[in-house]
């Protein structure tokens, strides 16, 4: 039998990973600056958590979703996205309740959806995500568009395209509704089945089906921007100009939409338009989500955050050749040859070297010196040290400088300390 990894999945081998360690480092540097702390949250949790916090008529719940029954009979879900269970965990911890709101986590964490793989769209796929509760200021809300475009310059990326929108408050949003609902009813035959219960249950969702998006009826749908009341028309011109100080190039879009009730005024995603990208360009997306916190049983508390899919971020570095600096060279091998008591000698010294926080490898294999050189090589050593029976008997131990051959022999005593001054001369 062939045992190969679930379609939709894949293997992230040691010389990929350490491109995600750098990329995941820059993320976690950024968070520090922002002063962003973060959170972890379970695998999966219960089925209702994302029903509430994604939303009954979504396809997520609707198709996507890994629900299972665990041995009690309770309905469990590998977790499809970070915010429902974030927000969970908000209100069960009682984090409302901090004097320093809003509170400001983030998250890495890997999600799950059964949908059909693509390139950078995966079933369980690695996401970053932020999330700021407790705030209605709309500096915030720039703020976490601010973070998240200041990771993609930091890493290099170039062929960005920034869009935003408002959805208003539920004032505006109710005006907008009833107004995409005597638009579209009239073709509602016309429609997708899917596009047919959504006119009923979530008609801002018309606006994101991929099947109907050529129909003339979606041209000329309403548009919020239309609809949003005084209040709403400040709180969206206060969040530009924000971002315009900041000096952040954006576009406004009235078709891009969240369809949950309880998101309000911004909404945004962030776009790769780097050529042979794809055709899914989105690299991350987020909004406002001012009524999620109640869904959960919490008090009334204002929050936005973000998702970012990290297949999509090293996608797009890869598409605009951005080299990621990955060192992969090793500090010092130790080459042992000779007795038992060489070896032992050989396991002292690995150990000394690593505890002194000196990247240290040697030979598992039992090879010959000429073997264990070639070793040492592949690995790309910057240093070897000779341990023999000889150098054991004059408390002695050669050391080679792999880049140029110059040899130099070092106390036994003092092999930590010229070993570090020696990497220190590399630097």
């Amino acid at each position: 039998m062939s045992m190969k990894a679930p379609r939709g999945t894949m293997d992230i081998l040691p010389e990929n990973t350490a491109k995600w360690q750098y990329v995941e480092k820059q993320i976690k540097e950024i968070c520090d600056a922002y002063y962003y702390h973060e959170i972890r949250t379970p695998i999966f949790e219960h089925t209702e958590v994302f029903q509430r916090g994604v939303g009954d008529s979504t396809d997520i719940v609707q198709k996507e979703m890994y629900t299972f029954e665990d041995r009690g009979g309770r309905s469990l879900t590998l977790r499809p996205e970070g915010t429902a269970a974030v927000a969970r965990a908000f209100v069960e911890n009682k984090l409302y309740g901090s004097p320093n709101l809003p509170e400001k986590l983030y998250y890495f964490g890997s999600m799950f959806r059964y949908e059909r793989p693509q390139k950078g769209r995966m079933r369980q796929l690695n996401q970053f995500g932020v999330e700021a509760m407790g705030s209605e200021d709309p500096a915030i809300d720039a703020e976490v568009i601010d973070l998240a475009m200041q990771i993609y310059r930091r890493l290099g990326l170039k062929s960005l395209k920034l869009v935003i929108n408002s959805l208003g408050d539920k004032e505006s949003r109710k005006a907008h509704r009833d107004a995409l609902v005597a638009h579209f009813d009239p073709y509602r035959e016309e429609l997708c089945s899917d596009c047919q219960s959504r006119l009923d249950k979530n008609p801002l969702r018309v606006l994101d089906c991929k099947k109907d998006r050529d129909h003339p009826a979606m041209k000329t749908a309403p548009s919020i921007l239309d609809y949003l009341n005084e209040k709403s028309q400040a709180y969206f011109e206060q969040v530009k100009a924000y971002l315009d100080a900041m000096e952040i190039s954006y576009t406004v879009d009235p078709n891009l939409v969240r369809g949950l009730d309880y998101y309000n005024h911004t909404a945004f995603e962030i776009m790769s338009e780097a050529d042979g990208f794809g055709a899914i360009t989105t690299l991350a997306g987020g909004g406002r989500y001012d009524g999620l916190i109640t869904e959960f049983g919490g008090p009334d508390t204002p929050g936005i955050g973000f998702g970012m899919g990290l297949e999509r971020l090293l996608m797009a570095l890869q598409v605009e050749n951005i080299d990621i600096p990955v060192d992969t060279k090793l500090d010092c091998f130790v080459a042992g040859f000779g007795s038992e008591k060489v070896r032992t000698e050989t396991v002292k010294l690995v150990h000394q070297l690593r505890s002194a926080g000196i990247q240290t490898d040697t030979d598992y294999q039992h090879r010959k010196m000429k073997g264990q050189l070639k070793a040492a090589d592949r690995l790309k050593a910057k240093f070897v040290i000779f341990l023999g029976d000889d150098e054991l008997d004059k408390q002695l131990v050669t050391i080679k400088k792999m880049g140029t051959g110059d040899q130099k022999e070092v106390s036994v005593d003092h092999i930590v300390s010229e070993i570090k001054e020696l990497l220190l001369e590399e630097s």
